[in-house]
């Protein structure tokens, strides 16, 4: 008789995967842990040298990837610098731009950005490029000089004079 049963008609199967020395992120699998109520967990070293229990499906998924000791992101008035430096275009956009969209019922691009909690909308277009051009502009005058000027201030030592 195969060990594959489902778990409360979820579909979890109960077989249990040896993870032991599995890298994920920063962290490697140790050893098995006890279970966190149904769910398999695992002692998981971190490459900063702390332990965490961690759930399998959480390893897999990618949803943990270290102890906590690494949250990587620095935050300035709700803004998030690092995910401003990298510019990276979201999953769900359609144009391949970031805050460049199409606007089906007028039949035009609209430009916007979103700058310390606030969306600003810079015009809407006739022409995609026009979108675009309005949209690389903002961001130079915005996040670019934000970026720069974080990066200033983060490199000089504070006075404490």
């Amino acid at each position: 008789m195969e060990d594959r049963t489902s778990d409360g008609g979820r579909g979890h199967s109960r077989k249990k995967i040896d993870l032991t020395g599995q890298r994920f992120g920063k962290l490697t699998v140790v050893r098995p842990a006890e279970n966190i109520g149904t769910r398999t967990a695992w002692v998981c070293r971190c490459d900063c040298g702390r332990e965490s229990v961690v759930k399998t499906h959480y390893l897999r998924s990618g949803h943990t990837a270290s102890c906590g000791c690494v949250t990587g992101l620095t935050y300035v008035d709700g803004t998030c610098v690092e995910i401003l430096r990298a510019k990276t275009v979201r999953r769900n956009n359609t144009s391949g731009v970031p805050g460049v969209d199409w606007r089906a019922s007028r039949r035009l691009w609209r430009a916007s950005i979103c700058f310390k909690g606030k969306r600003y909308y810079l015009g809407s277009y006739a022409r995609f490029e026009d979108a675009v051009e309005a949209r690389k502009q903002a961001e130079r005058e915005l996040h670019d000089k934000f970026v720069s000027e974080f990066a200033g201030s983060a490199a000089q030592p504070a006075d404490n004079g």
